[in-house]
C-alpha cells in the first residue's frame, strides 16, 4: 500500500482529494467544498433522508446503483465509487430528468427541503430499473420500499409516490454508463487507499497486516453507526480502517451446508440472499431501519456492534450462526450467541476483525422474527424476537430463540429453549415457556419502553408464535392487513 488520494467520480470526472480528515462526512464535504448545497442536513443521523444521494459501486462490468445518507457516510468511505447528487439530475440542455419532472407534475413538493433527498432515493430506484432493463410502471409496494428512508412532514407521502410509479411514464435521458465504469475500472487499478490516517485495503491479507499495525484504528464499514459517534456525539478518530473495500469481505458462498456471509456484504444483500432460504422474513427485513440504512450497513458490522437493540443478531442466533474471526495470528471460530461479553463489548482482540458469518442450511423448523417498535418502520426496536422450533410428531425436537431488547447484549434464551425441548407442541407448554421466557432476562425502561412492557411483549410474542403454528392469527398480521382478510378474520 502507498500514500494517495481519496478518489470517485463526481460530475464527469475523478475527483482526487487529498488530506481528508478520516471522519469528515461526505454532507460535510458536498456542501462546504463542492457547492452542493441542493443536499440537505436534517437529523445529521440516517433518519430523515433529506441528505441522500446517489453511489454507484462496480460490480464487475455493471454499476449497482444505492441511495445513501450524505450524513453519516464518510469521505474516504466512498473511494472508487461514483457520486450522484440532485444537482445532477437536469440534463446539460436544462431538461428536467423523469424524476424531477414526475415530482412537479404530481404536486408532490411543497416546502422543497426534503424534495432533494425523494428525488434521490427515486433515482436509484430507475436506476437500477432501468439497469435491469425494466420500464414497466412501478407499483406502489416497489414506491414505498424505495422511500422508505425519507420522511416528509407537509406534502404528505401519496403525490410523492405517485410520481415515483409515473416517473417511467417520461423518455429515458441520455446516460453513458459505459463510460463511468470505465473511469472506475481504472481506479481499480491504484493501490489501496492509505492517506495516512483513512486505511481502505483491498484485500484480506491487507485488512490483517493493517489490523496488526494500527490496532487502536476505529474499524468502519458502513458508518451507520459511528457515523452517529461523530454527527451526534462529536467524536473523532486519528484513524479509520474501512472493511468495505476488501474483495474477499464483499463475497456471498452458497454451499449446501452453510451461507457464508463476508462481514462487508451489504445488509440489504444479506437480507436479500437470507429471505431467497427463509421467504417469511421477506416483511422483518423491510422495517430494518429504511433502505438507505440498509445500503450502507453491513452484515458484520451490526453483529459487531453488538447494540442490544440491533435487529440481526437475534434473528442469526435463531438460525444458528457462526462467526469467523481472523488476525495475523490465526482464525477461530465461535457462536454468534458468545461473542458478547457486555454491553457492546465482545471477544474481538484488537489485532482481529470479523470476516465472516456462517449460517447453517438447509433451513430447518419453523422460524418467525417479530420486531415491535413504536413506528412500524424505521424504527429500532423495543423488543426483537426470533423463534425457530422444530417439531416432529407433536414434540418440540429442536429449540433456538434469540432475543433483542431484552437484556445488555443480543441474548440466546436457554432456559426457554429448555422450557420447550421435549415437551408435546401444546397450550400448557407453551403457557409455561410463556412464564420462563417473561423471567429470563432483566430488561431495562428506557424511552423506547418499559421493563413490564418488554416481558409481557415478549411472553405474547411467543404465544403468537404458537397460534401462527397452529394456522391461527396470519391474517391479521398488520403487514397483511386489508379490509377483506379484517372482515374474513371477524366473521
Amino acid at each position: 500500500m502507498s500514500d494517495r488520494p481519496v478518489r470517485f467520480y463526481y460530475r464527469g470526472r475523478i475527483v482526487s482529494l487529498n488530506d481528508v480528515p478520516p471522519t469528515r462526512t461526505l454532507l460535510e464535504w458536498l456542501r462546504e467544498d463542492a457547492g452542493a448545497t441542493g443536499t440537505k442536513e436534517g437529523c445529521g443521523e440516517g433518519d430523515c433522508g433529506a441528505c441522500t444521494v446517489v453511489l454507484g459501486e462496480l460490480d464487475r462490468e455493471r454499476l449497482r446503483y444505492r441511495a445513501i445518507n450524505s450524513c453519516i457516510r464518510f469521505v474516504s468511505s466512498i473511494d472508487g465509487c461514483a457520486l450522484w447528487t440532485v444537482e445532477d439530475l437536469r440534463g446539460a440542455d436544462g431538461s428536467l430528468h423523469p424524476v424531477q419532472q414526475a415530482l412537479v407534475d404530481s404536486h408532490a413538493t411543497q416546502c422543497g427541503f426534503c424534495t432533494p433527498g425523494f428525488a434521490m432515493s427515486m433515482f436509484a430506484l430507475y436506476q437500477q430499473r432501468r439497469a435491469c432493463g425494466r420500464t414497466d410502471p412501478v407499483d406502489t409496494g416497489e414506491a414505498h420500499e424505495a422511500l422508505s428512508g425519507n420522511l416528509c412532514r407537509c406534502t404528505g407521502y401519496r403525490p410523492i409516490v405517485d410520481a415515483t410509479r409515473r416517473m417511467t411514464d417520461y423518455p429515458a435521458p441520455a446516460f453513458d454508463e459505459a463510460a463511468v465504469v470505465r473511469q472506475l475500472q481504472a481506479l481499480q487499478q491504484a493501490p489501496a487507499l492509505d492517506s495516512g490516517r483513512a486505511l481502505r485495503p483491498q484485500t484480506l491479507a491487507q485488512l490483517l497486516q493493517l489490523r496488526a499495525a494500527h490496532p487502536q484504528a476505529q474499524v468502519i464499514a458502513g458508518c451507520t453507526d459511528v457515523g452517529l459517534w461523530v454527527t451526534k456525539m462529536h467524536r473523532r478518530f486519528d484513524t479509520t480502517l474501512d472493511v468495505t473495500g476488501v474483495r474477499e469481505l464483499q463475497q456471498v458462498e452458497v454451499r449446501a451446508d452453510a451461507l457464508e456471509i463476508g462481514a462487508a456484504v451489504r445488509l440489504s444483500d444479506a437480507f436479500a440472499v437470507l429471505a431467497a432460504h427463509w421467504p417469511q422474513l421477506q416483511d422483518f427485513f423491510a422495517r430494518f431501519a429504511g433502505r438507505p440504512v440498509r445500503e450502507s450497513g453491513t452484515l458484520g458490522g451490526n453483529v459487531v456492534n453488538g447494540s442490544p437493540i440491533g435487529d440481526s443478531m437475534p434473528l442469526l442466533i435463531a438460525l444458528g450462526a457462526q462467526l469467523r474471526l481472523q488476525g495475523t495470528r490465526g482464525v477461530r471460530e465461535l457462536a454468534l450467541e458468545d461473542f458478547y461479553t457486555g454491553y457492546r463489548q465482545n471477544l474481538l482482540a484488537a489485532d482481529e476483525v470479523l470476516t465472516h458469518v456462517r449460517v447453517p442450511l438447509p433451513p430447518r423448523g419453523l422460524l418467525r422474527a417479530y420486531k415491535l417498535s413504536k413506528r412500524f418502520e424505521d424504527d429500532i426496536s423495543a423488543v426483537c424476537l426470533a423463534i425457530r422450533l422444530e417439531i416432529d410428531a407433536g414434540t418440540v425436537r429442536g429449540a433456538r430463540i434469540g432475543a433483542g431488547g431484552l437484556a445488555a447484549t443480543p441474548r440466546r434464551a436457554v432456559q426457554t429453549e429448555a422450557a420447550l425441548v421435549g415437551r408435546p407442541w401444546t397450550e400448557a407448554t407453551v403457557q409455561q415457556a410463556m412464564q420462563v421466557l417473561q423471567q429470563e432476562f432483566a430488561p431495562i425502561s428506557d424511552m423506547r419502553a418499559s421493563a413490564e412492557y418488554r416481558r409481557e411483549a415478549a411472553g405474547n410474542l411467543l404465544w403468537r408464535y404458537w397460534l401462527e403454528s397452529q394456522g391461527a392469527a396470519a391474517p391479521l398480521r398488520l403487514e397483511r392487513l386489508t379490509l377483506a382478510s379484517l372482515d374474513g378474520a371477524l366473521s
